[in-house]
């Protein structure tokens, strides 16, 4: 059984970890331990009763103790009993006061997983996958009840965390932080790694080590963010006395991962506290934010998963990897290979005619891509991005033949048919804001800020979601749409209330929740001035997500780097994308631009009508190699080889279930002449599989680099010999070459 309880303890075992904790006095929920297995018969309730220590007399111990709550490892924490450290609750009571007690009344064990009324969150296909331990908490003097909710995915290897409030009280409460969990360790020997960004240089890695003191990774601006991405790691020290800058790595150490399902305003708070130890408290962010919690109502928290590696940053990117591939994405694309598409954005921005769609459509067939994509600029009156959104209605002066005409003709070239929406906003030049001004996310008497010149509509208006679903559901009936690119360009600034933007959020995930049970057989893409609202929330309704605006080969493998530690390839979108064509012979940095993108969702977004003849004969190669690997790379196992951030190389491969295949992608930033030698240790392969070596994706009249390897021609080599010798990578006098190498 995943979830054991043995007097005041409580074990959590997935496949290869254990989480204890217990209860201490039979009152406060203390932890004790998160890390690989444990015997079945430890007991670690003796943990939380030997952290005492002398403090002076204005910290005041628990009544009847030697014990200070400030000393208690503890797994949900309040304002009040002399704990001064960040709280994952804080509420004020109808007597004024903000001080809060809660103490154990019971507990519940439950096969599956309940979901999160109103939240994205992982799920359980059948019950025997997970289970779920049910904590009731309650402070007798208001009423308020706190449920702190775990789920074991056994098989995964990961705990999903959040917390259910609920008022059985007399009176209202205003709820001012809602945090979805809280977790204390001894020392601060970690590292805090989290990614952080801004429009085109999203999930950026950056390490701060934990001190004396408050870290917080947030937002603010309504979405989760380019800025800061709803995660943060604490990679241990390996030998704190002998080696104190020796902290987990890649491949080894352990590593504690913290994930938040919610794409709206959130906080991650590390503290190091006086006492020595560290504190991570994760859920919305408690800036601007309060929420009235009547009597007989219930306040539902995002869920946060957490993972435990032994194994470095890799082991806890392949737990979250598997989960979100497999238990937070949904419907038939979750495992379903996704097409290749050719959008139009780069190529034409909003200044097309119908029949520049076309022929960029019929481009792209030749080449044999699956699907185009009608990118901004197909409704109302949209010439520019000053007018017209909210107006989902085709443009018929650009589009004289509809958009129903223009799908035939797509479908006609065998590709399928995509388009963009912009649900979310409104422009103060569109036929719906004239009509219902009120509409939109604003402060009463207030500036209304735009940005891109638009405003947020306030989707807490069930009336607004109701518009948005009845127009958009018309277009998508209006012909064989198969693909829906949902964007969102702006954050959110003026709101009338704090509640508001949660509100907002639920709002939105209704609106996503209604249209993709609509629709189930399309499939849906978000993006949100690229990746700016990269996060687990999206990937419940939407299992593919534009990783940045920002085609750049170069920055890409920063940007997906980054992604990838905590978001499985199958999520991430990847385009070559505006280029300089017309090229005879080879375009090296088209070679660059397709194997940057190829280890993701592939695609195209630039005007292939100009492809040179050379140039189409390269690009027919780019979509045959990546149709040939397309399963390995979406849904196999991810591994990172050579990280951008500390060399100018970069390196990843993806290995199949079964380790029959796997395709390896090699990079550099910079010109490598009479260089070192360049060796990789592969990862993930089977050590005594014989597998056959060759180069991808080789452009016409390029020589072949393998399989030759150690300088000897073979015709294939042991996993255990490609992942302890290595594979060399040949110097390369061109800045940004790029290789790519095919096992089976």
């Amino acid at each position: 059984m995943p979830i054991t309880v043995k007097n005041s303890q409580f074990r959590l075992d997935s496949r290869s970890t254990s989480y204890i904790f217990s209860l201490y006095l039979d009152k406060y929920p203390c932890h004790h331990y998160w890390g690989k297995t444990l015997p079945k018969d430890a007991d670690l309730s003796y943990l939380a009763a030997n952290r005492v220590a002398y403090r002076p007399s204005f910290t005041t111990p628990i009544p009847n103790t030697a014990t200070f709550l400030a000393e208690l490892q503890l797994e949900f924490s309040v304002l009040g009993n002399g704990d001064h450290r960040t709280p994952v609750f804080h509420a004020a009571y109808a007597d004024g006061s903000t001080v809060s007690d809660f103490v154990y009344e019971s507990h519940r064990i439950i096969k599956g997983k309940p979901r999160l009324r109103g939240l994205p969150a992982t799920y359980a296909e059948k019950d025997s996958e997970a289970e779920t331990l049910e904590l009731i908490l309650k402070d007798t003097l208001t009423g308020l009840r706190v449920i702190l909710a775990y789920t074991v995915f056994e098989e995964y290897d990961a705990i999903a965390r959040s917390i259910r409030y609920e008022n059985t009280g007399q009176d209202d409460i205003e709820i001012l932080s809602p945090g979805s969990m809280g977790m204390d360790f001894s020392g601060q020997d970690f590292r805090i790694l989290h990614l952080h960004g801004d429009w085109m240089r999203e999930r950026q890695i950056e390490y701060i080590p934990v001190a004396h003191g408050i870290f917080n990774a947030d937002s603010k601006r309504g979405h989760s963010s380019h800025m800061q991405n709803p995660f943060v790691a604490l990679l241990r020290g390996k030998n704190a006395a002998e080696q104190p800058d020796d902290y987990a790595t890649e491949n080894s150490g352990e590593v504690y991962g913290f994930s938040l399902v919610y794409s709206g305003n959130f906080s991650a708070v590390v503290e190091g506290s006086p006492q020595g130890g560290t504190r991570v408290v994760m859920g919305i962010n408690p800036f601007n934010f309060s929420w009235n919690l009547k009597k007989g109502e219930s306040f539902q928290t995002p869920e946060v998963v957490i993972v435990y590696s032994d194994k470095g940053l890799g082991g806890m990117s392949l737990r979250y990897h598997k989960l979100y591939r497999e238990r937070l994405a949904r419907g038939k694309h979750r495992d379903a290979p996704r097409p290749m598409v050719i959008n139009n954005w780069e190529a034409t921005g909003m200044e097309f005619t119908e029949q520049k769609i076309i022929d960029i459509a019929k481009a792209g067939s030749g080449l044999g891509i699956e699907m185009f994509v009608l990118d901004d600029g197909w409704f109302g009156k949209r010439d520019k991005d000053d007018s017209s959104l909210g107006d989902w209605f085709t443009y018929k002066e650009k589009l004289p033949g509809g958009l129903g005409n223009l799908i035939k003709t797509v479908n006609g070239f065998g590709m399928k048919f995509g388009l963009w929406f912009e649900p979310e906003m409104v422009s103060p030049d569109s036929d719906l804001y004239r009509a219902h001004p009120d509409w939109c996310l604003h402060a009463e008497g207030r500036h209304r800020t735009t940005g891109r010149d638009q405003l947020v509509l306030n989707l807490s208006k069930a009336e607004a979601r109701d518009y948005l679903f009845d127009s958009i559901t018309a277009i998508l009936k209006s012909g064989n749409i198969e693909y829906v690119k949902w964007d969102c360009n702006r954050n959110i600034t003026e709101t009338s209330s704090r509640d508001q933007q949660h509100r907002h959020m639920l709002g939105v995930y209704d609106l996503m929740e209604r249209l993709v049970s609509t629709f189930p057989d399309i499939l849906f893409e978000s993006c949100s001035g690229g990746g700016g609202r990269f996060d687990p929330g999206i990937l419940y309704y939407m299992p593919q997500n534009w990783t940045s605006d920002n085609t750049d080969p170069i920055d890409r493998l920063r940007i997906q780097y980054g992604t990838s530690l905590v978001y499985p390839p199958s999520a991430m979108t990847a385009h070559v994308g505006k280029i300089k064509v017309g090229e005879t012979g080879m375009n090296r940095f088209m070679h660059t631009c397709a194997l940057a993108a190829m280890g993701f969702n592939f695609g195209f977004e630039l005007d292939l009508s100009k492809l040179s003849e050379d140039e189409r004969t390269q690009a027919i190669g780019y979509v045959k190699t990546y149709q040939s690997i397309r399963e390995v790379v979406q849904y196999g196992d991810f591994y990172r080889l050579e990280n951008p951030f500390s060399a100018a190389t970069a390196s990843w491969m993806t290995v199949s279930p079964d380790k029959s295949r796997a395709a390896a992608f090699f990079f550099q930033t910079r010109k490598r002449r009479n260089d070192e030698e360049r060796r990789i240790r592969l990862k993930g392969l089977e050590p005594s599989r014989l597998y056959k070596c060759s180069e991808g994706a080789v452009p016409p009249n390029q020589k072949e680099v393998w399989g030759s390897n150690n300088g000897s021609q073979r015709p294939a080599y042991y996993g255990a010999e490609l992942m302890e010798v290595g594979i060399r990578i040949p110097e390369d006098g061109y800045e940004y070459a790029a290789r790519m190498l095919i096992l089976e």
